[in-house]
């Protein structure tokens, strides 16, 4: 029994690892969800929280938005109404525009029973990207002999336990939001340059034993409190700017383009696009053919007279 368990595990283990870390070029591996729950669970309140964040050796993000080669702080900010808490991941891109990377819904549903998930923004991770805790639980066939088959179901868990679950819901909890904002930071925070791709697959694995992407959300009303409140920078958008063209061949198109900008051996800067085009049609006996292709452009800027 022991050893099955062990084994559904460690496949679930390489199953995330294989997902989540195929594409190194997008920011969604940059962010680790499944650790942000990790750190909520052990952390004792909103500020503890937020400290731990934004520690380099906890490997949560990678993130740097507005591409100064310098991680960006990630500030907490708690919107509340009634038994729902949305806690919002956001990041200040400049002294005007801010991003929201995720944001932890919880939902209180009885006297000591809540549950939570984390949804990625869609900006950063592409829509419904959802990550939820859960518990394995293995149960034998009826007669319990050697030969009955035993079964294992992923089950949601009940957080009210958790610290920082209990003191969001505290009677005497005031809504948290961070003090800080661009330019003004923590004299305990510095900024640490990007890691490379192959530091973060060997250090997030750790985060993703508890933790596991679901397609739909439990509950609705943390939603919809954190929704017409959603912030996002307009920059941030262009930059991971995602078209779908449909021509009258029933034939369709997806490009995404990631800008970037870079500086060659003589200092001059200028701009480097990616651009992955994905292009499906359907044949005559209705089958489905698909092809992807990448292209990177290098752009010279020219000098100004």
């Amino acid at each position: 029994m022991k050893n099955s368990i062990l084994t559904l595990i460690f496949s679930s283990l390489l199953i995330n690892i294989c997902l989540g870390y195929s594409n190194p070029n997008e920011d969604e591996n940059d962010f680790s969800l499944e650790g942000v729950l990790e750190l909520f669970q052990d952390s004792e309140n909103l500020e503890d929280f937020e400290t731990k964040l934004n520690q380099e050796d906890n490997y949560i993000s990678n993130l740097d938005l507005n591409e100064d080669d310098k991680i960006d702080y990630i500030k907490v900010i708690d919107i509340q109404s009634d038994n729902v808490h949305a806690i919002v991941l956001q990041i200040d891109v400049d002294e005007n525009e801010s991003q929201d990377i995720a944001v932890i819904e919880i939902e209180k549903s009885g006297e000591a029973t809540a549950h939570i998930q984390i949804v990625g923004d869609e900006d950063i991770f592409g829509e419904d990207v959802i990550v939820e805790p859960f518990e394995v639980e293995s149960s034998q066939g009826q007669d319990g002999g050697p030969s009955s088959e035993e079964a294992f179901v992923k089950i949601v868990i009940n957080v009210w336990g958790w610290p920082c679950v209990r003191y969001v819901y505290h009677p005497t909890y005031r809504v948290y939001r961070s003090p800080w904002r661009w330019g003004y930071y923590p004299s305990y925070w510095r900024p640490w340059r990007p890691h490379p791709f192959n530091i973060l697959v060997t250090k997030r694995p750790f985060y993703r034993l508890n933790c596991h992407t679901v397609t739909h959300r439990r509950f609705v009303g943390a939603h919809k409190v954190y929704k017409p409140r959603r912030t996002h920078s307009v920059t941030v958008k262009k930059r991971h700017s995602k078209t779908v063209v449909v021509n009258k061949n029933r034939r369709t198109k997806t490009v995404k383009t990631k800008t970037t900008t870079v500086k060659n051996k003589n200092g001059k800067t200028g701009v480097k696009r990616k651009t992955t085009a994905t292009k499906t049609k359907k044949t005559r006996n209705g089958k489905v053919k698909s092809g992807k292709r990448t292209k990177t452009t290098k752009v010279k800027r020219k000098k100004k007279n």
